[in-house]
């Protein structure tokens, strides 16, 4: 039996006993009946007063979550927007990039190849030093042979060292004391080297004189008032020697250092006699 069913039967209640149609007993049921039903009644009015209240906060509860909804919508399109821009930006350096890359292959081909021709060209100078150092060698090996004479007797010592070639010849081999003309037995040393230098075209060669510390003293400093003087005509002299027996001039320099190159101990005459001397230096040209 519903709520409607039983308000109807109170109502018929309260109607047969205000016409007198039932008796006393059955009126106290009824009243009980109704003052239960009036009870379910007044239960029924508070349940709908808290299902009004509930079904309001619901609503409220929609209304938030419908602004939630409303919100995360904004938001996902704003994602969806900042995602779009980020994709083309991301795009964008992946071109550049791929372009870079692309850029970078060909230069290192383009290096790859580069390295390849200065290996070459490498190879080619090694080749060619190796040649030259031969040159020097056989230059070295001849000038030995030729001077074996000077050379066991102590006047003349050859050497040679990275390419560099030099002929060292005490100058009592080529000079008298105090003089700076070459002295015939002399020019008969130089021609031994002019006969060798005369094949060497691709070096430069260098005339150095030296002397020892002994200043110059007496007549001869009116002429040689130093050593840089008396080292310096000596140079010269076996210069222009070498350039009168065909060795071209613009192969030659002469070179004087007097007595600040010493080659040995200026405190003995053994040493003395050694920074006396006439280097003839075969070196790489300029």
């Amino acid at each position: 039996m519903n709520n409607l069913q039983r308000l109807l039967i109170l109502v018929a209640v309260l109607s047969l006993a205000l016409g007198g149609c039932v008796s006393s007993g059955k009126y106290q049921l009824k009243e009980q009946e109704a003052t239960h039903l009036g009870s379910e009644l007044s239960d029924l009015k508070q349940k709908y007063a808290d299902l009004t209240t509930a079904n309001d906060g619901l609503k409220a509860d929609i209304a938030k979550l419908n602004d939630n909804v409303s919100t995360l919508t904004s938001e996902k399109e704003k994602l969806a927007t900042d995602n779009k821009d980020l994709n083309d930006v991301l795009k964008a350096k992946s071109d550049t990039l791929s372009k870079n890359i692309a850029d970078l292959r060909q230069k290192v081909a383009d290096l790859e190849t580069e390295n390849g021709r200065l290996k070459q060209e490498i190879a080619t100078l090694q080749k060619a030093k190796e040649e030259k150092v031969q040159e020097v060698s056989k230059t070295y090996e001849q000038l030995m042979d030729k001077m074996k004479n000077e050379i066991s007797q102590g006047q003349v010592t050859i050497s040679e060292l990275k390419g560099k070639l030099t002929v060292n010849m005490v100058d009592a081999i080529l000079f008298d004391l105090g003089k700076a003309e070459v002295k015939p037995e002399g020019l008969v040393v130089l021609q031994k080297v002019v006969d060798i230098l005369k094949g060497v075209q691709d070096k430069a060669i260098r005339i150095e004189g030296h002397t020892d510390n002994n200043p110059i003293v007496g007549n001869l400093a009116k002429k040689y008032p130093t050593n840089w003087e008396l080292s310096a005509a000596r140079a010269i002299n076996v210069t222009r020697y070498l350039q009168q027996q065909g060795i071209n001039p613009l192969n030659l320099a002469a070179v004087a250092y007097g007595e600040y190159k010493p080659v040995a101990d200026n405190d003995t005459r053994e040493g003395q006699a050694k920074n006396r001397c006439i280097e003839i230096i075969l070196v790489a040209k300029d």
